[in-house]
């Protein structure tokens, strides 16, 4: 009857509006101004409004477990307004940590020499520990320039551990139960991983700040080196000022969720003494980073705009950075879970791999941690040289017997 139809009609306007008013609180700055991905596979280059109202009228809730990026981001815009209002005022320590910039070149980089493993190396000049130099080092460093080969010497690969108990990429699956993120920062980093990422969002990976500030106490009573590292949807300038006020060494920075915008975040983050590793997936966006003269760059086998797994990604990109011992440190991450393909990655030129899930409440953590770092690479160089299935000691020396599957009696301290 056409009074029910008017009431049916009545009660769709109702729902429809309730969708756009939900969707206009929700953080209309991102909407409006926000680029969500540079380069994206035959996707355009900023946001689609319309198409996100439509996604987001279909998921009301935050806590879904089927949040996508989307709305994960206009979440932590929401959460981000609640923050700034909680530290709003001027001596605030988060706003003070924005707003004052670290006087002076910052010398101790920390996050950076562990990536880089430099107290591990008693030749490396900025290792504190550094044996003394003698002549025949010195002739033969003058013949490495001579030869334009300076800085292609054998490098040492870093291990670092993504604490998280689920993830953005893996929706509605919770891989790790554990009681706080600081004793997992500490047997890890006891174990031998060279920094840790410790995820901040609760709705996203499980974790919050108060974690962060338990896994800094706890690295800091185990290693002077290891580095700690903030994992969360960076959207808003005062989450570099949480992690610095909560000790962090260095902040993850999402490429294709800052956008433009990215090249503002690392100078802010620079001025506060805050080291940064911009995280990257397409071709695109490592040109971006390197362009916005970011240190430190994670190449990413997720897509976080489609959540799709290119398994490949990292190992196809390995070949955009400059050579060994440059500027800028590499590392490889997104769905690693065997040691096989730790090997391939640094192989080919990686100075790092990010491991997650393969090693949380996983008996094998000591077994990754290990293959990393009992073992030297070749230069980057040489990554093109098809040597990727070589590998050498400690001492460079090539490691005899089989390395896969089956064990040799040569191959006792190698991990198969």
């Amino acid at each position: 009857p056409a009074s029910k139809r008017s009431l049916l009609t009545c009660v769709c306007f109702a729902f429809s509006a309730t969708v756009a008013e939900a969707a206009s609180r929700r953080g209309s700055a991102f909407c409006s101004a926000r680029s969500i991905s540079i380069g994206r596979r035959g996707q355009n280059d900023f946001f689609d409004r319309e198409g996100f109202t439509q996604r987001l009228s279909t998921t009301l809730s935050y806590s879904t477990p089927q949040e996508d990026v989307y709305a994960a981001i206009h979440r932590k815009e929401h959460e981000m307004k609640k923050v700034n209002t909680q530290h709003s005022k001027p001596s605030d320590p988060v706003r003070m940590a924005v707003g004052y910039a670290v006087e002076g070149v910052r010398k101790d980089l920390k996050l950076a020499k562990a990536l880089r493993r430099v107290y591990d190396d008693p030749d490396n000049a900025a290792n504190p520990k550094a044996k003394p130099r003698d002549a025949s080092e010195d002739e033969r460093e003058a013949k490495l320039l001579e030869h334009g080969m300076k800085d292609a010497t054998m490098r040492r690969g870093s291990f670092v551990v993504d604490i998280k108990r689920k993830s953005l990429s893996r929706p509605g699956e919770t891989f790790a139960k554990f009681d706080d993120a600081g004793l997992v920062a500490d047997a890890m980093v006891s174990l031998g991983a060279d920094a840790a990422f410790v995820n901040v969002d609760y709705h996203a990976y499980g974790g919050d700040m108060s974690e962060l500030r338990s896994a800094v106490r706890a690295v800091r009573a185990v290693s002077d080196t290891a580095a700690v590292v903030m994992k969360d949807i960076v959207v808003d300038e005062i989450q570099l000022g949480l992690a610095k006020e909560a000790g962090a060494d260095g902040i993850v920075l999402i490429a294709s969720v800052l956008g433009p915008a990215l090249e503002n975040f690392l100078d802010q983050a620079t001025c506060m003494g805050l080291e940064t590793i911009v995280e990257c997936h397409t071709k695109n966006e490592v040109q971006a980073a390197l362009d916005a003269l970011a240190q430190n760059i994670m190449v990413s086998n997720y897509d976080r705009i489609s959540g799709e797994y290119h398994p490949d990604q990292a190992y196809k990109l390995a070949g955009m950075f400059p050579g060994s011992g440059g500027p800028i440190i590499t590392l490889a991450c997104g769905g690693i879970e065997t040691t096989d393909q730790m090997k391939k990655l640094l192989a080919v030129g990686y100075d790092s791999v990010v491991v997650g899930k393969a090693v949380m409440g996983s008996t094998r953590a000591p077994e990754f941690i290990k293959c990393v770092r009992d073992r030297t690479l070749l230069p980057a160089e040489f990554s093109q040289w098809g040597l990727e299935d070589v590998e050498f000691d400690m001492d460079g020396n090539v490691m005899p017997g089989p390395k896969k599957g089956i064990p040799s009696p040569d191959d006792d301290g190698v991990f198969q």
